[in-house]
């Protein structure tokens, strides 16, 4: 015989709050995030992330219009999550080389093993269209101009070369990518990185073509 309170019980479950555009947007993200950990990027469709989400399929294309929308959409973040980190750690660091590459190499690092194993993945899938690459391009010449603009002034030369700043972009990425899926530890991936960067910097001594004009239109081109 049922108790008086579990009569009182609601029988029916209650609607759910309708989401706002940023709130719907947020929730979008988090779960193509998921999508992209379970299942690769090979699984992220639009329509795939509208079930997933329980959401209509116009709402997710409005919000991304396109695949190469919602990839482009998912590696905006990161770049704007690893820039905040880094911005933050620089300005609080000691004014000297080995403290601001520890904070380059840290920021770089840490920030994509927050994001885990789904990262590799979605940075593969930018070279799939010129639209994406672009996207990547874009965000690699920010993240190199706050590199150098952070490490120039140890340099002889007053300034990195383009060359240079490409490696340490590189360098930088495999380490983290390595520690992200545990072929080496983060605090080996961290030094390594430090010490790749304090090399690059030493070998811009500013002499012959490292200096006057000519650096000055590399510098240009970098922070484009």
């Amino acid at each position: 015989m049922s108790s008086p309170k579990e009569k009182e019980s609601p029988s029916t479950p209650q609607p759910r709050r309708r989401l706002g555009r940023d709130e719907r947007y947020r929730q979008l993200l988090d779960v193509a995030w998921l999508l992209v950990r379970d299942e690769g990027t090979e699984g992220l469709t639009l329509g795939r992330l509208a079930e997933q989400a329980d959401v209509a399929k116009p709402v997710v294309y409005g919000h991304f219009g396109t695949r190469a929308g919602l990839l482009a959409a998912l590696y905006r973040e990161f770049d704007a999550r690893q820039t905040a980190l880094m911005e933050a750690a620089l300005a609080s660091s000691a004014p000297d080389l080995a403290a601001r590459a520890a904070v380059i190499a840290s920021s770089y690092v840490d920030c994509v093993l927050l994001q885990g194993r789904e990262i590799p993945g979605v940075i593969a899938a930018l070279t799939s269209s010129p639209e994406l690459e672009e996207v990547r391009r874009e965000c690699e010449a920010a993240v190199m101009a706050r590199c150098e603009a952070a490490l120039a002034p140890f340099a002889a030369s007053g300034a990195i070369a383009p060359a240079g700043l490409r490696a340490m972009l590189g360098a930088a990425e495999a380490l983290s990518y390595a520690a992200a899926t545990g072929e080496i530890t983060a605090t080996d991936a961290k030094e390594e990185l430090v010490e790749t960067i304090v090399a690059i910097v030493a070998r811009n001594k500013g002499s012959g073509k490292g200096s006057g004009t000519g650096r000055a239109r590399r510098t240009s081109t970098v922070r484009r």
